[in-house]
């Protein structure tokens, strides 16, 4: 069965690109617009794991990670915080809402299905 992969993306261009990388690969692949939908589709389906934009409207990655993190049904999803946040300090901030591992943006296109794949199956990318 292949891994299930939440995008939490407010910015639908980025969202189709990873949505078309990832279904390259074979994950099963949701899309969520804003960290309000995120959550509830994570509730829903329960994904291996959710890479999570932090600049969305409607709720924002800081909030919905944290709400992530609050509810005992899907705290333990691996939640990747993809972001253009790259000020010092950034990375730490982010990791410290409850994101397992940042990915600043531009995202790397050809790297992302591997770190992707060593976050899931539990290994260090």
């Amino acid at each position: 069965m292949p891994y299930k992969i939440l995008i939490c993306e407010d910015n639908e261009k980025n969202r189709k690109l990873m949505e078309d990388i990832f279904k390259y690969h074979g994950y099963e692949v949701y899309l969520a617009a804003n960290g309000k939908e995120g959550i509830e589709m994570a509730k829903r389906i329960k994904p291996d794991l959710i890479l999570m934009d932090m600049q969305m409207p409607v709720l924002d990655g800081f909030e919905a990670i944290k709400k992530i993190r609050q509810d005992s049904e899907i705290k333990h999803i691996k939640i990747i915080a993809v972001t253009s946040y790259a000020m010092s300090g950034d990375k730490e901030r982010v990791l410290q809402a409850g994101a397992d591992y940042y990915i600043a943006k531009p995202i790397d296109t050809r790297a992302l299905p591997e770190i992707i794949k060593k976050i899931i199956e539990g290994e260090k990318p």
